[in-house]
């Protein structure tokens, strides 16, 4: 069934049909292609369009073909060229003459907007909430992990001592930032096309706020033509998650390397690794990995909705209808690394002797021996050069600061005396960073606090 046959005098050719119809990916949306009519249905009820009867008929048979649906009672059939056909088709076989009135102030173009926006909407809430599920993580694994000391880096040489509570405190402040955007995103895309016809409204006296209100929108959209040709939301959502992605693709670049046989910071759970084939010691960060790789598939929907829309008069253009497989496919790439993601968090455990020897290992607490210099009176670039000195002497010797003899101390500079031990271990070192947003524990403390409100409200 087509929904625009009347002005053809013949068929359409097999070829043409099939790069034509969308069904094949459409069907994804049923559920809010019935809502959408649903809600169109009953305000064109209120508005006095169709009978009472015509309006309980049509709403209950939509009602039992949506069940039918969901039960495996009704399969969605490929020969009809969309999702909307499909019902109309189904729901006119079924009660008949009302049916037909299903489509009455409407367009397919303004149906097409209205269930993208739903189904979009509906997916924003879930990929929301599989975020906050990862801060949660994050949070409790920083919680168990205030005293855990390890390297911080930079060009991924050891650099500062921090502790993993910390780091993954960076990783929480990422996240949380995406949530930020995907309610921004929620926020301006709320508002309803539906009742926006072709491009230029309708003759029918509709309530559009009555059927924004009805669909949880905020309200009707203002310009019938951007109504129906605008997929900014869609861009947004795909530059969101390009963003999420890219933000888990470095998290899972640093636990790779963390598994690996020169750090062995962490042990990922055997849940979330798999073997080799060929060598029986092997344990390989898969799913790590393949998060990774995906990411450079969403950024591809991104890059692809991008250059689709780029040239589109106003209004609605057939292109537009590639905006659907593309989103799709990105969100469900999300979701599912989002998902397996947290998963291999929640059971990967830390190996912090590793971490902690490490930092002692790495000279991170040279700049420590500086400023330990500095405050008793050395300037900070002679200070400076002294602490090169220091480290080269340790290089030589295969040893730690730590384990140098005070009289190795003085023999480079005499300024140094007993306490340069305290002032240089891991834990002072980390300690002593009380500022807000540095990884000292009362400083962290602070932040754990900010992000329980946080995850609470």
């Amino acid at each position: 069934m087509k929904l625009w046959g009347g002005r053809f005098t013949k068929e359409t050719d097999e070829l043409v049909n099939n790069f034509n119809a969308s069904i094949s990916f459409d069907k994804k949306f049923y559920k809010q292609d019935i809502r959408g009519s649903i809600a169109h249905v009953t305000m064109l009820g209120k508005q006095g369009i169709l009978s009472a009867e015509d309006t309980k008929a049509i709403i209950e048979g939509l009602n039992d073909i949506l069940d039918d649906i969901n039960n495996g009672v009704l399969e969605i059939n490929d020969k009809y060229e969309d999702i909307h056909s499909f019902v109309e088709a189904t729901l006119i076989e079924r009660i008949g003459d009302a049916g037909k009135r299903l489509h009455t102030g409407r367009s397919r173009n303004d149906q097409v907007a209205l269930d993208m926006k739903l189904f979009t909407r509906d997916e924003i809430t879930e990929i929301d909430a599989l975020v906050k599920k990862l801060l949660e993580t994050i949070e409790t694994i920083m919680e168990e992990n205030l005293d855990t000391y390890m390297p911080g880096f930079t060009h991924l040489q050891k650099a500062q001592p921090i502790t993993l509570a910390h780091h993954m405190g960076a990783y929480f402040e990422m996240f949380k930032r995406d949530r930020g955007r995907l309610h921004d995103i929620y926020e301006r895309m709320n508002y309803c096309p539906l009742g926006s016809g072709a491009l230029a409204g309708t003759t029918y006296p509709l309530n559009r706020e009555y059927s924004a209100e009805l669909l949880g929108f905020y309200g009707a959209t203002l310009n019938s033509m951007d109504s129906v040709s605008d997929r900014d939301y869609l861009i947004e959502l795909m530059s969101a998650l390009s963003t999420i992605m890219m933000h888990l693709s470095r998290f899972s670049e640093e636990i790779i390397i963390w598994n690996s046989n020169e750090y062995r910071f962490v042990n990922i759970d055997d849940a979330y690794s798999t073997g080799s084939s060929i060598m029986p010691q092997k344990k390989n960060p898969d799913i790590a990995e393949l998060v990774r790789g995906k990411t450079g598939r969403v950024y591809g929907a991104l890059i692809s909705l991008l250059t689709t829309m780029k040239g589109i008069p106003l209004a609605y253009n057939k292109d537009m209808q590639e905006d659907k497989e593309l989103s799709f496919d990105a969100m469900d790439t999300a979701k599912g690394c989002l998902a397996l993601f947290t998963g291999m968090l929640e059971t990967m455990t830390f190996n912090k002797e590793n971490m902690e020897a490490s930092a002692a290992n790495g000279f991170t607490n040279a700049t420590d021996a500086a400023d330990y210099l500095v405050n008793h009176g050395v300037p900070f670039r002679d200070a400076h050069g002294i602490v090169g000195q220091l480290v080269l002497h340790c290089e030589s010797h295969n040893i730690s600061l730590d384990q140098m003899t005070l009289e190795d101390y003085k023999a480079i500079s005499p300024v140094f005396e007993e306490d340069i031990y305290d002032a240089i271990s891991i834990k002072t070192c980390v300690d002593k960073r009380e500022t807000i947003g540095a990884p000292g524990r009362s400083a962290m403390e602070k932040v754990i606090e900010a992000n329980k409100e946080y995850l609470k409200n």
